[in-house]
This record gives structure tokens, C-alpha cells and sequence, in this order.
């Protein structure tokens, strides 16, 4: 069996996530972009959660097949759920870049719970994207042992930030 080439992919888990995390901290302190989209923006978090969901789903989905050993079913729920991140980073940016900024407006225990879930998720969302990239590189290079190691920390944390994107829609939706 001739052994398989690794590729480096250090360089470009390094950019995308330099570029990514970069920016949505850009995006957190700019004025919002007067640009007409020809459609309602407040329809983006909606989006975004669902996409999420469907992340979360897929996620899922890629646990239970490596659990039943089918690698080639679990790398296609894993593909799944990198294309729908890809897809909420886009609604995500297209909706922070043409939207103000929506605040929470409840109260009591209810706002307590918004905040820990709303900043948990947020630097989980920013430590994920190195995690997943040098976790679907592992993959890629069937470098089978590294990547079980990471995965281990990369699904479940995928996993919370995915499920939480969609507990912070359903929380802050009333105030849009």
C-alpha cells in the first residue's frame, strides 16, 4: 500500500480563521452599510438559525455515523455541516453589515441566561473555526489518531455553538 501524501493546510486554517474571526470583530464596531438589498434584512436571523439547526443536525448526524463506523456517511454530514456554517457566515455578515445592532430587551433571570449563553457562544464560535479546520485537515489526511484526539473537543463545541446560535435567535427574536 503506497503510503498517502499529507497536505499542509496549516497556512490556510491560519488565514481563514485570521479572516473570519477578523472579520466579525470588523463588523461589531462598523456603522451599518447604507446599501438597498432589494429585500427585508430582518429575515437574516431567521435564516441564520436555521442554518444553525441544520449545523447542529448535521453534526449529529456525522457523530452517530462514526459511531456505526461508516466514515464515508459521517464525512458527508461533516461536509454538510461546513457548508451550512459557510452559508450562516455569509447571512451573518450580510445581516451585521446592513442592520443596526439589536439589543436584548428583557429582564430578570431571563436576561441573565441571554447574556451567559449569548458570550459563551460568541468566543466558542471564534475558538471553533481553528478547531474544525485542523480537525477536518486530520480528516482529509487520514491522519485518523490526531484527528479522533481533536474531535473529541471539536464536535462537542461545534455542537454548543450551533445549538446556541439558535437559543440566542429565539431569545432576542421578540426584539427585532
Amino acid at each position: 500500500m503506497k503510503d498517502r501524501k499529507v497536505r499542509n493546510y496549516t497556512p490556510a486554517i491560519i488565514i481563514l480563521t485570521i479572516v473570519i474571526n477578523g472579520l466579525v470583530i470588523l463588523l461589531s464596531g462598523m456603522p451599518r452599510l447604507e446599501i438597498d438589498p432589494g429585500f427585508d434584512v430582518k429575515i437574516l436571523p431567521l435564516i441564520n438559525a436555521i442554518l444553525n439547526s441544520f449545523t447542529f443536525l448535521f453534526l449529529v448526524g456525522a457523530l452517530w455515523a462514526i459511531k456505526k463506523k461508516n466514515i464515508s456517511l459521517h464525512t458527508k454530514f461533516i461536509y454538510a455541516a461546513f457548508t451550512t456554517t459557510a452559508l450562516f457566515l455569509v447571512t451573518y455578515v450580510g445581516h451585521h453589515a446592513l442592520s443596526e445592532a439589536t439589543t436584548y430587551g428583557g429582564e430578570g433571570i431571563l436576561k441573565s441566561i441571554y447574556y451567559f449563553i449569548l458570550i459563551t457562544h460568541i468566543f466558542l464560535a471564534a475558538a471553533i473555526v481553528p478547531l474544525a479546520l485542523i480537525t477536518l485537515a486530520r480528516g482529509l489526511n487520514r491522519q485518523d489518531e490526531k484527528h479522533k484526539k481533536i474531535a473529541r473537543w471539536t464536535m462537542p463545541l461545534w455542537l454548543y455553538v450551533a445549538l446556541t446560535g439558535v437559543l440566542v435567535y429565539l431569545l432576542i427574536s421578540p426584539y427585532y
